[in-house]
């Protein structure tokens, strides 16, 4: 079963303010915030950091957590992928990874939790696609806002359309309990 999740707006910003942590923040006219306005550093702890240059790889594994202000990306690893150069896309010898070379992709893999305030995302595995301004989190999917709680097996949240998808197994259904006054009552 699918459900089209338009009535939520909130968590499709909630879900790209957070997958942002690790990204330049667009104001309304698509530009990069960084240059106008200083940002919050970004804190990434892990057990243990690769990177693999011939790959455009970086990792953070073991208890990996990614924190910038109040929110929080916790899962056991954390792989950013960079786009291949304009050569055959193998970095050269002494270039640091992600000098010249646009994010991919970001993976979360394991026990993911993202959080910012009362605003909770949990599943098992959680990809953000740069180019496709796309969030796919899957395995148990969950996001909760106060009392109001979205559940299915995969959601996916189409960032440039406004607009998100919540999908559920056949075995298991999508289910949402929404509270509308919530947020309104926090805001007198």
């Amino acid at each position: 079963m699918t459900v089209n999740i338009r009535c939520m707006p909130i968590w499709l910003g909630f879900l790209s303010v957070v997958f942002g942590l690790l990204l330049p923040v667009p104001d309304v006219s698509g530009q990069a915030l960084d240059k106008k306005l200083p940002r919050e550093p970004i804190q990434i702890t892990s057990n243990r950091l690769e990177a693999f240059n011939d790959q455009r790889l970086v990792v953070f594994a073991g208890n990996a957590v990614a924190v910038q202000g109040r929110k929080v990306i916790r899962a056991d690893k954390l792989l950013v992928y960079y786009k291949k150069g304009a050569d055959d896309g193998k970095a050269e010898p002494g270039t640091a990874l992600g000098q010249g070379g646009d994010l991919d992709r970001i993976e979360a893999k394991g026990k993911v939790r993202i959080t910012e305030l009362n605003r909770v995302v949990t599943g098992e595995d959680a990809v953000y696609y740069q180019d496709d301004q796309k969030i796919v989190v899957s395995g148990n999917a969950l996001m909760r806002e106060g009392d109001s709680v979205v559940r299915g097996e995969r959601i996916t949240v189409l960032l440039n359309e406004n607009r998100g998808l919540v999908e559920g197994t056949a075995g298991k259904r999508v289910t949402a309990t929404i509270y509308p006054g919530e947020n309104s009552k926090k805001k007198k």
